[in-house]
């Protein structure tokens, strides 16, 4: 017997256990393509002479190119800028989350030893995780394509567009193959994947930020930085303009390189335990453990240091940025007319950036929301209720940590941009008050948010994943970010909360808003207290 033996009926396993999830990731980010595809050639048809316009405005804009790049006047280019971003992060989730699931979590819930018992290989179970990971990814980046060419974009250049989104979940297949031989736990996998996600997100920004404009304004030539980042792999096959097909090679051999490194990792642990050995635990706790509150903060404390390491570092960059964006003219100001208009080009960037950073911030939140499902159908919320603890006190351990971290986050991210932004224009004082203010702005609609998640998860536990982060896409989409762009109409951009934040420093905060998302988040919560004191624990079968 060999150490793949084994691998075939384990990847017929897998997708047995994915039948319904991997068809609705794939299924559902075609349909978002599609459907921006198909609004942007509507918007487009009825007034081609602005697509040139439009390319110009993010070529010559060092803060819309954080989002990719665009390479001359197309349809197709153009919406991959305002989309590739979002769905290769989505891409790299799908991938990490699947081979987690198939061994990871599978050797936390005994399902691996069980497996190892029988005929299987040491390396079966990660080689089938690792092929239905990729897999998926090779029917995304098709399903992509036909998304494009149904709203009527080159099949050439749909084809490149769908590849190059797929291959960042391609490179993340074997990210996530790795970080579940270095830690003993699902979330700590994935914590390091997501970690690799954001400075792979970070490299790509910077590179296209700092990169060199042509003289005709259409096309941007990246910085060395994108190129160590899957995400700028991806971007620099520049879709419906030169349609390179060898940036993904790239992500190949990184992919096959990850997993030969993880298949040498596996044959060199225990099951059950990771490459990183685990820390002992104190003799004696604090006497915040005491609480449901700070029982979450230590389970979260790690993941929230992560973040704020990164919302520092892009803070600082997009201050570092102000004396840039303070010299733009024509049509590079566009889009940051809708936040603030020319009068004040500087605060309608600062305003942007805070929408920005309050979106990432909201996917924190959500991502910590999550744990309310996990830790119950784990089994380890059935003995923390067998104490002294209610199931409202338990939801609100988790609301506190998830706002505190929120506004620790969103603070930090103001202060950083507030202090190097000050630093380039002068001010730093006052810059200080208004950036702060403009992020705890922000804290209403990402609380908002964040009770979605706990009702969601009060009323349908099974559900709660797919059900959260198709919310947090379509307040992203229908949001100020991009449904302005889109030419949705007012009651489909209301549904956001972010749609209802007032845009600080640059507009005056007015309380009404302020008052109707507090309400809101007041409405969902009381649903989830009901809901939760209502309904039977989801325990592990």
């Amino acid at each position: 017997m060999s150490g793949f033996t084994g691998t075939v009926r384990l990847v017929r396993l897998a997708l047995r256990r994915d039948r319904f999830t991997l068809p609705a990731w794939i299924v559902g980010l075609a349909a978002f393509m599609a459907a921006t595809t198909a609004l942007f050639e509507d918007s487009y048809s009825r007034h081609p002479e602005l697509l040139a316009q439009d390319t110009r405005m993010v070529v010559e804009n060092p803060g819309m190119r954080v989002l990719g790049l665009v390479t001359g006047p197309s349809v197709g280019g153009y919406t991959l800028h305002r989309d590739a971003l979002t769905l290769a992060v989505l891409a790299a989730m799908m991938s990490v989350l699947a081979v987690v699931r198939h061994t990871r979590q599978s050797e936390e819930l005994g399902r691996e030893e069980m497996l190892g018992a029988g005929v299987v290989g040491r390396y079966a179970s990660l080689t089938a995780a690792t092929l239905v990971a990729l897999a998926a990814n090779v029917v995304l980046a098709l399903a992509l394509a036909l998304g494009l060419v149904v709203a009527g974009q080159p099949v050439a250049g749909s084809l490149v567009g769908g590849a190059s989104i797929a291959v960042v979940g391609v490179v993340f297949t074997g990210v996530a193959a790795v970080t579940c031989q270095l830690v003993s736990t699902s979330r700590g996998a994935i914590g390091l994947a997501s970690a690799a996600l954001g400075a792979s997100f970070g490299l790509a920004a910077l590179g296209n930020m700092t990169g060199t404009v042509d003289s005709a304004a259409l096309r941007v030539t990246s910085a060395w930085p994108a190129w160590l980042s899957p995400i700028g792999w991806g971007q620099q096959m520049r879709p419906f303009a030169d349609n390179l097909w060898w940036p993904p090679v790239l992500g190949v051999l990184a992919c096959a390189s990850l997993f030969l490194l993880a298949v040498v990792l596996v044959g060199r642990r225990d099951v059950g335990r990771g490459m990183w050995a685990e820390r002992r635990g104190s003799a004696s706790a604090s006497r915040a453990m005491l609480s449901p509150a700070g029982l979450v903060w230590r389970l979260q404390r790690g993941a929230l240091l992560g973040w704020a390491v990164g919302m520092l570092g892009f803070g600082m960059i997009f201050g570092a940025l102000s004396d840039q964006i303070s010299g733009l003219k024509g049509a590079a100001t566009d889009w940051y007319a809708s936040f603030g208009g020319d009068i004040d080009l500087v605060g309608a960037y600062w305003a942007s950036m805070m929408q920005i950073a309050g979106t990432a911030v909201s996917i924190y939140v959500v991502t910590l929301m999550l744990r309310l499902h996990r830790d119950e159908a784990q089994g380890m919320l059935e003995p923390v209720l067998a104490t002294a603890v209610s199931r409202s006190r338990w939801l609100g351990a988790y609301a506190l940590n998830a706002l505190a971290g929120a506004a620790v986050l969103m603070l930090g991210f103001a202060l950083a941009m507030a202090v190097v932004g000050g630093s380039v224009l002068g001010g730093t004082g006052s810059l200080v008050v208004d950036l702060v203010g403009a992020a705890l702005v922000q804290l209403p609609a990402i609380a908002v948010l964040g009770a979605a998640a706990v009702a969601v998860t009060a009323l349908a536990p099974r559900w709660s994943a797919g059900v959260l982060w198709a919310l947090v896409l379509v307040s992203v989409v229908v949001g100020p970010m991009f449904g302005s762009s889109l030419g949705l109409p007012a009651w489909l951009l209301n549904l956001s909360p972010f749609t209802h934040v007032p845009n600080a420093p640059v507009a005056a905060v007015t309380p009404g808003p302020v008052l109707w998302l507090g309400a809101a988040c007041v409405l969902l919560a009381s649903v989830s207290v009901l809901a939760m004191r209502r309904r039977n624990l989801v325990l592990p079968a």
